[in-house]
């Protein structure tokens, strides 16, 4: 396959830029995959379309503020043995670090994306502010380093205080205090992830609350989003293509609630993801541990009995998931009519229902 086959035109003002003043206001795309059709609707229609049987499957990953902006001081600027500078004045140059991934077990080195990296040699150091600085221990491909994070006190109390919310890229505008609470998930609770599980982010408690109403039980998985929801995939050819690797967890008491399910409705495609990697060994179980499972047309799905999803940009991983379950023809030929529907698209966009 190509990758060219999973592409769409999208006019630039549909990519929205504003989560909605309430959450659960967005519409909803519902395909019917066996009758090869689709129909415009709600996602506050959501409970309708489940009944008792349904288990609801939600990531409960949480974000955490992965963005930092920070100054430069080069190896070479200050004698060995004085590199922590006691004034800003020392400092030149901004920064911009994006954690990706903790690569040490005392969660301190990390993967990130740094720019401009071509100028970051091994051994710079990154200031933040005058307890927390990164130093530039390793350099990697496609503007990939490893970083050696220092911080008075815990690094996630630290990132609450200095990180910025890590708004995707095609949302053109500065976070704000109010992304804190939008690009999160009412249900998050593990912190762990650099984007957000965004099909999730349309719930409220009260739409739960009419979901299990309707029928449908409710568990939850793990799935710690990472650097390959930004990063485009890298070869035309999509057989070819490599995903980075993605830590999940499931708990005991919520892969028995989706055994005893009649059917699972995953909501996004990392639920997706944890669900299928967990059943390549047969039957949900409790489970831990990292998977870079690429699901494209022909995928064999095992678990996922319908999807919630929000938009994908063209030529993604996420789109060629949607496609290998709803059908790759109904899928794009549904995206051409959201888009000429004028929905809005991805992370702070409307949804699709696949049925």
């Amino acid at each position: 396959m190509r990758l060219a086959e999973f592409d769409y035109q999208l006019p630039e003002e549909l990519i929205a830029q504003q989560p909605l003043a309430d959450r659960a206001a967005s519409r909803m795309l519902v395909l019917y995959r066996e009758q090869k059709r689709w129909e415009d609707r709600l996602f506050r229609d959501l409970p309708s379309f489940l009944s008792e049987g349904d288990c609801l499957v939600l990531n409960d990953s949480k974000v955490f503020p992965s963005r930092l902006f920070g100054r430069r001081m080069g190896i070479h600027s200050l004698p060995v043995g004085k590199r922590n500078p006691k004034r800003w004045e020392n400092l030149s140059g901004t920064v911009e670090v994006f954690l990706a991934h903790p690569v040490s077990s005392d969660g301190l080195t990390w993967e990130a994306l740094v720019r401009p990296g071509r100028k970051m040699r091994t051994g710079e150091v990154i200031f933040f502010d005058e307890t927390f600085s990164a130093e530039i221990v390793g350099r990697d491909a496609y503007g990939l380093r490893t970083v050696r994070l220092r911080c008075e006190g815990g690094l996630f109390e630290t990132l609450d205080r200095v990180g910025h919310v890590p708004l995707p890229p095609y949302i053109h505008r500065a976070d704000v205090p109010e992304d804190r609470d939008r690009y999160q998930t009412v249900f998050a609770r593990a912190t762990g992830s650099v984007a957000a599980p965004t099909a999730g982010l349309h719930f409220t408690p009260e739409t739960l609350a009419a979901c299990r109403s309707a029928g449908a039980g409710i568990a939850h998985v793990t799935l710690h989003v990472g650097l390959g929801t930004f990063q485009p995939l890298r070869t035309e050819v999509v057989e070819q293509a490599k995903l980075h690797s993605e830590v999940f967890v499931i708990a005991d008491e919520d892969a028995r609630r989706m055994r005893e399910a009649r059917r699972l409705v995953a909501v996004g495609t990392t639920s997706v993801r944890t669900l299928e990697t967990v059943a390549r060994g047969g039957p949900l179980r409790a489970a831990a541990g990292e998977t870079d499972i690429f699901i494209f047309p022909g995928f064999e799905f095992r678990a996922t009995g319908a999807m919630l999803t929000n938009f994908h940009l063209p030529r993604s991983s996420l789109l060629l998931l949607v496609c290998a379950f709803g059908g790759a023809d109904l899928v794009l030929a549904a995206y051409r009519h959201a888009v000429e529907a004028g929905y809005r698209f991805y992370s702070y966009g409307d949804c699709m229902l696949l049925v």
